[in-house]
This record gives structure tokens, C-alpha cells and sequence, in this order.
């Protein structure tokens, strides 16, 4: 097997972490990046070098690819797998939220593939291993911002994909299903935090704080996303006896927190946190041994599609019509 510099991200914990180690034990030189450097230490015994890298800021990215051509003379392999997942209506998501989705998400991910690009191009070889998800196919009930972050990764791959063939550089899309890794308790938190309606008094104001870079099918803590007026509010778990009071049409607010989802978005955590504790989703193994394969093929596939049920989700949302595929998302995640 050649040995292959690796520039992996989302390295902390989960998918990443975990792929990161299963690269370094077949010989790659893998450094495994991450905006906390303290939660990488314990990698350097695994042989995965860590390095700090916040994708969110160019200089950031540029200094960390830097490291890695300087201690190396080439880079091979990118894997994109930062990432993280923040569900709640369109109308409850502040718009600042949904913009730090998509700058780590998708920003993060293309600044990082266009400062790779010279050098693969140089050595007319190397690979971009974009990790995104079945979620960027179909839209699952209440998640709007994070499926759009997913369907654009999955079109600046494809455009990338045929941009960079006469370069004999391959691009290629890991598109997990539910995956057994904290990213479903988060995801749900996410949803009540920012479901509950803003207090009259104390309009909510989004925080300024960017989420941590974790795997997208996504894999590492998050910080909450939710207004520091709202956070700390505990949610109920049993049923509610009414609405809460909703904001006059009159005076709509792009802060978000409208309370108007809230029932939906109480059934529908409950609902994410049943089936990530079920033994119906694959474990992360199943992610990172689809990344390995695309690092280690001589021809790598366009797509790799891990994980239990996803390509028959797939096929579903093609085959069916679109308003029953609606119906049967609703029902199921509000079940």
C-alpha cells in the first residue's frame, strides 16, 4: 500500500478521530485537524499529528496546509469532514445560525479544497474526500438549513469532481445515514433550544460563537447555537397543554424563536433521540471503512453511500411521489 500524506479535519472525536487512527495504522501520514488542539493530543500515540485548524478562517486553513506541504513536500488526500448539523423550522433558525452552517459546512470545506489544489495539481495527482450525507438527497422533517449545507456540498462536489479529471485529481462524496454518534443528541437539544419562544422582554439575540468543526455525519460536540437568552432554559419532556403565545403577524422577527413550532420540534428531538439510541443505525465503522476505501482504491468510486437503509432511503424519495414521501418524513419523525 503507498503511503499517502492525509490532511483529515473534524479529527476530535467520532468518524474523524476514528478515521484519522485507522489511516495512521496502515502507514499514512495523516494529520488530523481540529479547532481545539488539547483534544488531539492523545492521537500522537495513535501516529496522527495533530494540528489546530478552524475551517471558518482562511488564515487558519492557509497556515494549516502550509504545515503540512512544509514538514511533507506534498499533500495527497483532503478529507473534508468537518461539519455539524443544527435542526429547527426556517422561521425558528436565526439567519446567523444558518450562515455558520454553511461556513463550516460548505465555506470551510471549498477554502480548504482550493488551497490543496495548486499542490495536487503540481504532483497531477491527489484526492478530495468530501464527507456529506444521505441528507443531501432528501430533506428530512425540520431540517431545512442542514440539508441545504448537504445538498451544496453534493453540487460543488459533482462540479469539482469533472473540473479536476484532466488533473488526475478524484473527487469523491461519503454520504453516511444515521450513524451511532453523538450528533443525534445534539441535533435534538438544537431543536428545543431553538423552538421555545423568545421572551417578550428580552428579544433573542443569535450567538456570536461558532460551532466547533465536527463530523458531519457529524460526530463531535457542538456548542449550543441557540440564543444565551434561551440555552439555559430546561425543556419538558412530557407532553404540553397548550401553545404558547406566538408573535403578531404583525410584528415578524428575524431572530428567530418564534415558539410556533414547538410541539413539532418536542416530538420530533424525541423522535431523533429513539432512533439514535436504536439498533437500527449503523456504529461509525461503517464511515470510517468507506473513507479508507477511498483513500486506498487505485480508482475510487464517485460515491460511497455507508451505513443501513441509505440507499434504499434513496431510492425511496426517487421512486415516490413527492407529496407521500412528505407525508411519510412528517408522520415518521413526529411519530
Amino acid at each position: 500500500m503507498q503511503q499517502k500524506v492525509i490532511l483529515l479535519t473534524g479529527a476530535s472525536s467520532g468518524i474523524g478521530r476514528e478515521t484519522a487512527i485507522r489511516l495512521a495504522r496502515q502507514g499514512h501520514h495523516v494529520y488530523g485537524a481540529a479547532r481545539r488542539l488539547q483534544l488531539l493530543q492523545s492521537l500522537q500515540a495513535q501516529g496522527v499529528h495533530p494540528l489546530q485548524l478552524d475551517v471558518t478562517d482562511p488564515s487558519s486553513c492557509a497556515a494549516a496546509v502550509q504545515a503540512v506541504v512544509s514538514a511533507e513536500g506534498r499533500i495527497d488526500v483532503l478529507v473534508n469532514n468537518a461539519g455539524y448539523g443544527h435542526f429547527g423550522a426556517v422561521e425558528d433558525v436565526p439567519l446567523s445560525e444558518a450562515r455558520r452552517q454553511l461556513e463550516v459546512n460548505l465555506f470551510g470545506l471549498a477554502c480548504l479544497t482550493r488551497l490543496v489544489l495548486p499542490h495536487m495539481r503540481h504532483q497531477h495527482s491527489g484526492r478530495i474526500i468530501n464527507t456529506s450525507s444521505i441528507g443531501g438527497h432528501f430533506t428530512s422533517y425540520l431540517g431545512a438549513w442542514y440539508h441545504v449545507s448537504k445538498y451544496a456540498v453534493e453540487a460543488f462536489s459533482d462540479a469539482l469532481r469533472m473540473e479536476l479529471r484532466p488533473h488526475g485529481i478524484h473527487v469523491v462524496l461519503i454520504e453516511p445515514s444515521s450513524i451511532r454518534t453523538p450528533w443525534g443528541e445534539i441535533a435534538a437539544q438544537h431543536l428545543e433550544e431553538v423552538a421555545q419562544p423568545a421572551s417578550p422582554a428580552s428579544p433573542s439575540s443569535p450567538s456570536s460563537s461558532v460551532p466547533s468543526a465536527s463530523p458531519s455525519s457529524p460526530s463531535s460536540s457542538v456548542p449550543s447555537a441557540s440564543p444565551s437568552s434561551t440555552a439555559s432554559r430546561p425543556v419538558s419532556s412530557g407532553a404540553i397543554s397548550s401553545r404558547p403565545s406566538i408573535p403578531s403577524p404583525s410584528s415578524p422577527s428575524l431572530d428567530g424563536h418564534t415558539g410556533a413550532y414547538l410541539d413539532e420540534s418536542r416530538r420530533t428531538a424525541a423522535f431523533i433521540r429513539r432512533l439514535w439510541s436504536s439498533s437500527l443505525i449503523s456504529g461509525p465503522r461503517a464511515v470510517t471503512a468507506a473513507i479508507s476505501s477511498a483513500v486506498n482504491a487505485r480508482r475510487p468510486s464517485a460515491r460511497y453511500v455507508p451505513g443501513r437503509f441509505g440507499r434504499t432511503l434513496i431510492l425511496l424519495h426517487t421512486l415516490l411521489p413527492t407529496r407521500l414521501f412528505d407525508y411519510l418524513m412528517r408522520r415518521t419523525m413526529t411519530s
